[in-house]
């Protein structure tokens, strides 16, 4: 995907996502700029089989299905957890790990499970990708490193939250507030990278 030039205010914008907490944090997230945001599950869009073998892979695949289908630029990412003692797993498979019934606990015990020794080292990885009808876009990356806990800590948040500890804290996302967790996330920094290069 190419660079392409920055969205003007007024714009509208799909975002790729069935998820309608995504489209809340999303829409707050681009409400300064006066960009309307519409999710693909607002219009109906079936979700693309995510195929790529990379984060920035899946991100273009739904952002460029969304953009094509409506003819609108759209906004999709793709976020995981990569663990070092796994080899950067469950990554990509972030989401799968907790199998359909999204259960996230079993997830994390298997995390646990196969971690040993004393490698803890992880991080989440998050990558926006725009995509304009025309096939041109650009992709955003954000990334924090932490640590994982011992064992599940706290009730906010979703997904692997509760074992993730960035670095410089002692408590997991979990045990943050969301103002404290969206200041420093991985999805915040991608966001960042956007708001840079196609807001500004």
């Amino acid at each position: 995907m190419s660079a392409t030039l920055p969205l003007k205010a007024g714009s509208r914008l799909v975002l790729a996502s069935h998820n309608k907490g995504k489209l809340v944090e999303f829409t707050a997230l681009l409400a300064p700029y006066d960009i309307e945001v519409i999710s693909a599950g607002e219009l109906n869009l079936p979700e693309p089989e995510e195929t790529a073998t990379t984060f920035e892979g899946n991100a273009q695949l739904k952002a460029l299905a969304a953009a094509k289908a409506t003819g609108l630029p759209a906004l999709a990412d793709d976020s995981g957890l990569c663990v070092s003692a796994l080899g950067g797993a469950p990554g990509i498979y972030s989401a799968r790990w907790a199998g359909p019934e999204k259960d996230f606990p079993a997830a994390m015990k298997r995390i646990e499970d196969g971690i040993g020794g004393d490698e803890r080292d992880a991080w989440f990885i998050c990558v926006l990708a725009l995509a304009f009808p025309d096939g041109s876009g650009k992709c955003f990356e954000g990334r924090i490193d932490g640590t994982i806990a011992p064992e599940p800590r706290g009730a906010a948040g979703h997904g692997y939250d509760p074992i993730f500890v960035p670095v410089g804290e002692s408590r997991t996302f979990a045990e943050m507030t969301d103002a404290e967790k969206n200041a420093i996330s991985h999805r915040a920094r991608a966001f960042e990278a956007f708001r840079e290069g196609c807001l500004s």
